[in-house]
């Protein structure tokens, strides 16, 4: 009976736990990586939240010239935006070192060390490191989430806040295919970092509210990149402004199709890979 190689055979029932186990120690080194560096952890903690108030400021000076975008108001962009670097945080503690690192780790042979491993690759390739950083600075866009809804008068139900928690994991996870996607360029390319990196600066676009844009720009960031469905779905969701329970569908349905493609496209590249020192 043939077996696919190592780096490509599905993650079954049966090792569920020792994937638990593998992945409990590359926390602990994560961990330990962090306390060793104790000055650069806490610098980029200051530097992320710097920024996130810096975005806050400029909705701040924007509302002193109008009402509202759309018919979002002050307090409910602020709640997006709080959304919306929640959402960006989780993604960036699981997920973005890891991918950006795909390129180095193909260039410099370590790829292939890792398909040798008796663990799914993809698994390895995906969530090797953590970023701790990125659960602080999640938590202060809870914060100003929870500053927002008190100004709006909002008192979420357990479901609102359950159902924001679930479409915000499935953001993630889109986020992580198409980031994933384009990294797999790298097999091809060296150059590849470059387009994931330019793929993170279009977060920006889901810090705003889906009514700013019109036309073909806004059929591109839905359909497409779906930049404005990952924040934008949750956050309705919770301010009370969801129109039709469409737009959820819509989110979920975008994240299987971009799950699904990520799989397809790692599969197809890895097949193709024929070692660094080929």
């Amino acid at each position: 009976m043939n077996h696919p190689p190592t780096g490509q055979r599905p993650i079954t029932n049966g090792t569920f736990g020792r994937y638990a186990g593998v992945y409990a120690a590359l926390w602990r080194n994560s961990v330990v990586r962090e306390m060793t560096f104790k000055t650069n952890f806490l610098m980029w903690i200051v530097v992320e939240m710097l920024w996130f108030a810096m975005q806050l400021l400029f909705i701040n000076v924007l509302y002193l010239h109008t009402d509202t975008i759309g018919t979002w108001t002050k307090w409910q962009v602020v709640m997006l935006m709080g959304g919306s670097h929640f959402i960006q945080q989780i993604f960036q503690a699981f997920f973005l070192g890891n991918i950006t690192a795909l390129s180095e780790n193909i260039r410099t042979g370590k790829l292939d060390f890792m398909l040798l491993l008796p663990v799914n690759t993809r698994f390895l390739i995906s969530l090797r490191n953590v970023d701790l950083g990125g659960f602080v600075n999640a938590g202060s866009a809870l914060a100003v989430m929870v500053f927002a809804a008190v100004k709006l008068n909002l008192a979420p139900s357990l479901w609102q806040i359950a159902g924001f928690l679930s479409l915000a994991l499935v953001g993630v996870m889109m986020h992580y295919s198409l980031m994933l996607m384009l990294a797999c360029i790298s097999f091809w390319s060296v150059k590849a970092q470059g387009i994931v990196w330019g793929y993170y600066n279009l977060f920006n676009i889901a810090r705003l509210p889906d009514e700013a844009f019109r036309g073909m720009f806004k059929t591109f960031f839905t359909f497409v990149v779906p930049m404005l469905l990952v924040s934008n779905v949750p956050v309705k969701l919770l301010a009370n402004k969801l129109a039709s329970p469409f737009e959820i569908v819509l989110l979920f349905a975008m994240g299987l199709l971009c799950f699904a493609a990520s799989e397809w496209t790692w599969r197809f590249a890895v097949k193709r890979y024929t070692s660094a020192s080929s």
